[in-house]
């Protein structure tokens, strides 16, 4: 896990910007600094060194012929599986790690070789001899990739501000990633906050020649399994098959994600998630495994507090149990290190970031996070009440008069909750699930969040062409698509970056094993299936050793914060929570 910039340019990039750009990315590599640098290309690289903890294995990593240099973020569970091949094939690798391997492939394979990889990861390989670059990123998007267009060439980062940093990109506004803030809590991909950066989506790969980026494709669109599995034939299965299937997959996936030449420790919350993740590690062989729990001393006695649940796993799975307090003079002091560590904006992570501190204070590198049960398993309580409600909207709005009822109940509820999103009930669930869906998670209606960044939003404003965008086609079954939207929208933009950022600002590589490509693509036949087995069921029963009961029908709770008891919020919480972190982060401007 570590950080990286590449630039192509039409002149050397200079020393001092080179030294700004990795300065950003310190803390995402602690571990050691590298770089090569040959005319107006440029590659920078630090390193959090987790695999081959040797020198031969750091970055900018030049291959046996010379003809390769990458810069690699992530890590390649399946790298050993890799190896062997090439071994077999004739390759004299001198290294252990698994850079090196996708290194060694590339030459092989090219691009062809993006479907062998099992993991997090976003690379960019510069071809010497060819004088141009190939850049990918995981099919999930759980690491960054950032490109940036500006006179006189591109680059490509793990971090927006390491690209800012360099002094080559315009700071200019895009308004779209920033209206997007505003109604959903962070900025929807591929838009970032700037008009001359944005995200290079997950599952795609992209060129550079001359400067300028040539092609983009998309190698891997994990939407295809939603939609593929509503078209498929559901035969009936017997609760014990399920079962069986949904826990030899996540062995399977478990497995992979303990590959480390370092200890891994787990976030251990009071719930379902974390708790399978921490009973299979251990069943798997994790030695002198750690639970990290974080707590609020407001929290105490409280259903949020999680606390006692973790420390219930802990004691049935002889797990080292560390909890870590937080109050609410750490949080003040802590809180300008916190926004400054936001790459974008976000409503979020915040509890990351402390559960990540945790980590970093016992001297972990690496840790697991439960991230991911809830879209995978169908965990929300949305997941029940949205399918039902598109549904029910879908018969009854074909009634005379009922959109004329229901644009004023919709408009009576706006004014009478201060919400003005419930103006747009009746059209938005006129699309279906992506309407239904945008109706629960976005904070702000269009208009209102338009008015903070002094931009105008189209009177036809559509939410299912912005989840379209960011989700793909649909699938034809409600839930289903319901469970694609959650992964590809609220998962990929809000969860798993803010993951990235909160644990990457302690030095600490967070693991996401139930947010793996290949645990969803064997999951792809039952998952019709998930919707008989609500509480995430399948998911509790998986390790050998079952989560006790107790876990098991404790009330869902968020993984969150007292963050009304700390800023003595009388404000509209997210509405006001989002402005704190814009003004206090120094994001108080439109571009």
């Amino acid at each position: 896990m570590c950080g990286f910039i590449a630039t192509f340019t039409d002149k050397p990039l200079e020393k001092s910007q080179a030294d700004a750009s990795l300065d950003r990315l310190r803390s995402r590599g602690p571990d050691g600094e590298g770089r090569w640098q040959q005319g107006g290309v440029f590659l920078g690289h630090r390193r959090l060194a987790i695999l081959d903890l040797d020198d031969r294995a750091a970055q900018p990593m030049v291959s046996s012929c010379g003809r390769y240099i990458i810069v690699f973020n992530g890590e390649i569970y399946n790298f050993n599986e890799l190896r062997r091949v090439l071994e077999v094939g004739g390759e004299n690798l001198r290294t252990t790690s698994d850079t090196e391997v996708i290194l060694s492939l590339f030459a092989r394979e090219g691009e062809a070789m993006l479907p062998r990889l099992k993991g997090m990861f976003a690379f960019v390989i510069w071809d010497s001899l060819e004088q141009k670059a190939f850049a990918a990123r995981d099919p999930y998007g759980i690491k960054p990739l950032y490109v940036a267009h500006f006179p006189g060439g591109v680059a490509l980062a793990s971090q927006v501000k390491a690209l800012l940093a360099t002094g080559l990109v315009d700071c200019a506004p895009n308004m779209s990633g920033q209206v997007g803030y505003w109604m959903l809590g962070s900025v929807p991909e591929p838009h970032t906050w700037y008009r001359d950066i944005r995200c290079l989506q997950a599952g795609h790969c992209l060129w550079v020649i001359s400067g300028r980026i040539s092609s983009t494709n998309c190698w891997h669109d994990i939407s295809s399994v939603w939609r593929d599995a509503a078209e498929q034939n559901v035969s009936k299965i017997t609760e014990q098959d399920l079962s069986a299937i949904v826990r030899a997959s996540l062995i399977e996936a478990i497995d992979r994600h303990l590959v480390s030449d370092v200890p891994i420790g787990v976030f251990l919350s009071g719930g379902i998630d974390s708790g399978v993740i921490a009973a299979l590690m251990q069943e798997r062989g994790a030695s002198s495994l750690i639970g990290v729990t974080i707590t609020y001393d407001e929290f105490s006695g409280h259903h949020e507090d999680e606390a006692p649940g973790a420390a219930l796993l802990a004691k049935q799975y002889g797990i080292r149990h560390q909890i870590r307090r937080v109050g609410h003079k750490e949080f003040a002091a802590d809180l300008p290190r916190i926004l400054a560590a936001m790459d974008q904006p976000s409503i979020d992570g915040i509890n990351t970031w402390y559960a990540s501190k945790a980590v970093a204070e016992l001297g972990l590198k690496v840790v697991m996070s439960g991230v991911g049960g809830d879209e995978l398993f169908l965990g929300y309580d949305s997941f029940r009440t949205l399918p039902r409600l598109s549904a029910t909207w879908e018969l009854i709005s074909m009634l005379p008069g009922v959109s004329t009822i229901a644009g004023a109940v919709a408009h009576r509820k706006a004014r009478c909750s201060g919400e003005a999103r419930w103006r747009h009930a009746p059209a938005w669930l006129s699309q279906g699930i992506s309407g239904a869906w945008w109706l629960r998670r976005s904070s702000l209606a269009p208009e209102i969040a338009a008015m903070r960044v002094g931009s105008t939003v189209d009177t036809d404003f559509s939410p299912g062409l912005w989840i379209t965008d960011m989700a793909g086609p649909l699938a034809s079954n409600r839930t289903l698509a319901l469970a694609q939207i959650e992964t590809t929208c609220y998962l990929r933009n809000q969860l798993l970056r803010d993951s990235d950022w909160a644990s990457m600002d302690h030095s600490v590589e967070l693991r996401t094993p139930l947010v793996d490509a290949t645990l969803l693509e064997n999951l792809k036949p039952v998952l019709p299936h998930f919707y008989q087995y609500p509480g995430k069921k399948l998911l509790g029963y998986a390790p050998s050793n079952p989560l006790p009961k107790a876990i098991l029908s404790r009330r869902k709770t968020g993984f969150g914060i007292p963050i009304q008891q700390w800023t003595g919020a009388k404000f509209n919480l997210q509405d006001g929570w989002q402005q704190k972190v814009i003004t206090e982060g120094g994001w108080n401007f439109q571009g």
